[in-house]
Order: C-alpha cells, then sequence, then structure tokens
C-alpha cells in the first residue's frame, strides 16, 4: 500500500521556481554562447569555421553519457547526493570553459558541463514525483516547463548582451554565478525528498536490465529512435543557426530575436499540444505532425535546390516555423508514447530512452552541422531525411500485430 508523502516544507511557488531554474540551466547553457560561436571558436585556434559548433555538441554528448547514470544513482543514495555530483562537475566543466586556452580545453569543458547538467535534468523529474502524483504532478509539470520554455528564447539574447559590453568568457563566468548561486538555493532551501526506506541499492544489472527491455521492445524502441532522429535534425539546425542567421543573412546582432521567434514556435507546440491531445489522441496527432513536417520539407528541400542554398530569409523563417511547431507536437507526444510499456520501471526507463535518444541524436547532428558550406541545403536536408525516417520508423512501430493503439489509424 502506498503512504501518502506530504510535499517539503517550502511554498508551491518557491518549489516550481527552483525547479524550473534548475531544468533551465541546460538551456541557458547551450544557447546563450550561440551568438559568440564564431568569436570563440577564433580566439581558441578552430582550424575551420565549423570547428566552433562543437561547442554546442560536446555539452549534448556529455548530457547522453550522464541521464543514464543520475536515475539509478538517485534513486540508492537520495535525490540531493546525485544533484550535489551533477553540480560539482558542471561547475568544473564552467571553469575549464572560462579559462580555456585552446579547443581542446573548451571541449573537454563543455563535455564536463553537459554530464553535469543530466543531473538536474534527470533528478528533477524524480524529485516532483516524490511530492506529487497524478494530476498534481502534471500541474506542477506544466508550470515547470512554461517557465522553461521561455529561456532558449531570451538566452541568446543575454549573450548578445554580455557580448556587447564583455569579452565572451563573461558568458560561462555568469553560467558559473548562475550555478553557484542555483546549487546554493537547491542546498539550503529543499528538505530530502526520498527517504531512506525507499531507497533502492545501485545495480548495474538493473540499468542492463533496463537497456535490454526499451531495446526489445517495438514501442519503445521506435519512438526512442524517433526521438533520436528529431533531435539530430533539431541539434544540426542549432549548430549552424548562428553561421546562417549572423552570417548568411547578415543580421548581425538581430540574431537573437529571430531565434528567439522560432524558440517560442516550439513553446507554442507544447501549449497547443496540451490543449488538444486529450481530444485527438498522442498518435493522431503525432501522425499528422510528421506527415506535414516531411511533406513541407521535401517541397522546401526542391524549392532551396532552385535557390542554390540561399532562400529569401523570409521563406526560411516560414518554413522553420512550421517545422519547429511540427517538431514540438511530436516530441512530447513521443516522450509519452515511448514511456507507455515502461511504467513499471519509468524513473530508470526514461534515464535510458533519454540516453539512446541523445546518443543518436549528437553524432547525426555533428553531421548534419559540420556539413554547413554557406548555404541551407544541409539543414534542410537534414529536416528532410529525419523526417522520412521518422515516417519509416513510426510506421514500423504502428505496424506490429500486438501493439494496443489509442485509435484506429
Amino acid at each position: 500500500m502506498s503512504v501518502k508523502r506530504e510535499p517539503v516544507a517550502i511554498s508551491f511557488a518557491e518549489f516550481v521556481a527552483m525547479m524550473a531554474l534548475m531544468q533551465s540551466l541546460v538551456a541557458l547553457s547551450i544557447d546563450a554562447m550561440l551568438p559568440a560561436l564564431t568569436e570563440i571558436g577564433q580566439d581558441l585556434g578552430a582550424r575551420e569555421a565549423n570547428d566552433s559548433q562543437l561547442i554546442v555538441s560536446f555539452l549534448f554528448l556529455g548530457l547522453a553519457f550522464g541521464q543514464g547514470v543520475y536515475g539509478p544513482l538517485s534513486d540508492t543514495t537520495g535525490r540531493k547526493p546525485a544533484v550535489y555530483l551533477g553540480f560539482g562537475l558542471f561547475l568544473t566543466g564552467s571553469l575549464f570553459s572560462l579559462f580555456a586556452t585552446d579547443l581542446n580545453v573548451m571541449l573537454g569543458g563543455r563535455f564536463l558541463q553537459g554530464l553535469g547538467l543530466a543531473a538536474p535534468r534527470c533528478v528533477i523529474v524524480a524529485i516532483v514525483r516524490d511530492q506529487y502524483e497524478g494530476p498534481a504532478m502534471a500541474r506542477v509539470m506544466s508550470f515547470v516547463m512554461t517557465i522553461f520554455i521561455f529561456v532558449p528564447a531570451i538566452a541568446p539574447t543575454l549573450g548578445q548582451g554580455i557580448l556587447l559590453i564583455a569579452h565572451w568568457r563573461a558568458i560561462f563566468a555568469a553560467l558559473l554565478v548562475c550555478g553557484l548561486l542555483t546549487l546554493a538555493w537547491f542546498a539550503l532551501r529543499l528538505p530530502e525528498t526520498l527517504s531512506v526506506e525507499r531507497r533502492i541499492p545501485f545495480s548495474i544489472a538493473r540499468i542492463k536490465s533496463a537497456v535490454v527491455e526499451v531495446c526489445s521492445h517495438r514501442v519503445s524502441l521506435g519512438y526512442t529512435i524517433s526521438l533520436g532522429l528529431i533531435s539530430s535534425a533539431f541539434l544540426g539546425y542549432l549548430s549552424s543557426a548562428q553561421q546562417i542567421f549572423q552570417k548568411q543573412y547578415q543580421l548581425g546582432t538581430m540574431f537573437p530575436l529571430y531565434f528567439a521567434i522560432l524558440a517560442l514556435c516550439i513553446g507554442s507546440a507544447s501549449f497547443v499540444n496540451g490543449r488538444l491531445v486529450m481530444r485527438f489522441g498522442m498518435q493522431n496527432l503525432s501522425r499528422w505532425s510528421k506527415r506535414i513536417s516531411t511533406v513541407i520539407s521535401l517541397l522546401f528541400f526542391v524549392y532551396v535546390l532552385s535557390t542554390g542554398g540561399q532562400p529569401p530569409l523570409w521563406t526560411m523563417m516560414g518554413y522553420m516555423m512550421i517545422i519547429l511547431f511540427c517538431f514540438g507536437i511530436m516530441y512530447g507526444n513521443l516522450n509519452a508514447m515511448a514511456m507507455e510499456p515502461l511504467g513499471h520501471i519509468a524513473g530508470i526507463g526514461a534515464a535510458v530512452m533519454g540516453a539512446l535518444s541523445t546518443l543518436i541524436s549528437v553524432p547525426c547532428g555533428i553531421l548534419i552541422g559540420h556539413s554547413y558550406n554557406g548555404t541551407v541545403i544541409p539543414v534542410i536536408s537534414g529536416f528532410m531525411l529525419s523526417g522520412v525516417l521518422i515516417v519509416v520508423v513510426m510506421h514500423w512501430v504502428e505496424s506490429a500485430p500486438t501493439q494496443a493503439t489509442e485509435e484506429t489509424a
């Protein structure tokens, strides 16, 4: 029989704000330095312009390796020690990046930052689940994500603002200070949420078993691969967004504004999906989103080729707004559908699923970004190919004879 757990002894608003800030550190660490990528690469001796993109990609690589560890670790040690370990790595990585004298040291620092940020990214859900259940948990996570949505929209503006008055290293100094303040807030105000009697011994066998289960279940594996493909195209765009908008389209300091518009498309998709999913179902919304995004990507790819990879800015923005909105719809629903068969191993299953999808997206995203050649052809190709592959993978999932679907196709 489950024991009713009382929420921690801080206010609801403070709890939500704390969780949102911890979650937002990931987006802030990725997006705040986008306006500075070219300058960082030049200062640190990058051999090619595209090498600067690795500053984004290596953080994702750290996230991929970290996600499978912190969930099981927090089940054993409690939530706070796992978060402390993650913040320790993040702060160490921030120092490496702040004082880097060559690109290799910078990439090592970024990997450590990602490895550390995997802790709050994974453990936040467990902390909320420790305190709230059912609709109450959904309410907390909705508030957390509502705040989180705005961070990618404003982070490049913050980075650009710092660049106008200081050196790019000040961005890493700001991340370091933000990390320290967040850690202090978390340590001083939030009690441990996992009682000793509810802890589970750490076991490599549990992790291995979860990996086997995710990989052997068609639904979980298929939707996890689809998540990886979506993230591949998005990472390819994210890595080359600064070069596309600041250099190719010569937007200069206006880049954060255009980036914010596209980021808000993903946020609005999350809001719309929340309003429609109960009426139309996860599969129907995902199915129509993948069809629309794939067809539009195929048509726009042909158009981009006809322009020599230099479409007018308004057509590029229109295309990206539609695609990112569709991807925003699919991302939340695919996560939920992939988790449906894993309810009995929800915590470790989510960690394994996140790690696998990120390990798919990072090398593919790096390949897309590194293919940037002064045109948008590589990025549009990434969206087109990922769309086609998602159609194939999701058809394989939904054609399983034993799958229980929400509704008839």
